[in-house]
């Protein structure tokens, strides 16, 4: 997939401020300083598209972006982050899985994972909540460019070992690099094919485990 165009549309609050659910839509989310806002401009080929900060929980809305014209790309706030209010952390918690079950022309979600270090169990446990809210997701390894090969591998493994304890069957993975590129044709190769199974009138079940 060949990205000719890539642009903010706007932040929403609250669902009804979403856009119209009228192209197929594709969302990021990862636990705070994951690297997501880095993983998107690398997607895209844009320095500054989602902005990116030192400081931990810097998105605090749903942020859509239009792709060619054809598909969007969401940049959902992160989980996990301490330091802010119970009733802050809970509001969001709240939107973000009422857009996740809720949004209808969702195709998938990308769950980013720090490959750097090992399993962590908030990333598990918010993955088994996908799981039981049959959404369909696939898993991010950010910032492979940080760890030697036999290292990189390890980490992978350890987290699928963690995850076929829940599991009979693994949803899609991905190692990227927002240094190097990696990574970035097998995502967006990804999203172009399930952009071929999107249904207008109804969201296309892409198959969970």
């Amino acid at each position: 997939m060949v990205i000719k165009q890539a642009k903010f549309v706007k932040s929403s609050y609250k669902l009804e401020d979403l856009p119209a659910p009228n192209l197929p839509e594709y969302a990021f989310i990862g636990r705070s300083n994951v690297g997501k806002s880095s993983l998107i401009n690398m997607l895209v080929n844009r320095k500054n598209l989602a902005k990116t900060s030192s400081k931990p929980g810097k998105t605090r809305s749903i942020n859509h972006f239009i792709i060619n014209n054809q598909w969007y790309l969401v940049d959902l706030p992160g989980y996990g982050y301490a330091k802010t209010s119970k009733k802050e952390r809970d509001f969001w918690n709240k939107l973000i899985f009422e857009y996740l079950t809720q949004r209808q022309n969702l195709i998938t979600l990308f769950v980013l994972v720090d490959v750097r270090l090992e399993p962590q169990q908030i990333d598990l446990e918010f993955i088994r909540k996908l799981g039981y809210n049959q959404i369909p997701f696939a898993v991010v390894f950010t910032k492979a460019d940080k760890l030697s090969r036999n290292k990189l591998n390890h980490n992978i493994a350890q987290f699928k070992k963690q995850m076929y304890k829940d599991w009979e069957e693994l949803p899609p993975f991905f190692v990227t690099s927002a240094v190097t590129g990696m990574g970035r044709e097998e995502i967006l190769g990804y999203i172009e094919q399930l952009n071929g199974e999107f249904d207008p009138f109804g969201r296309k079940n892409i198959k969970t485990v």
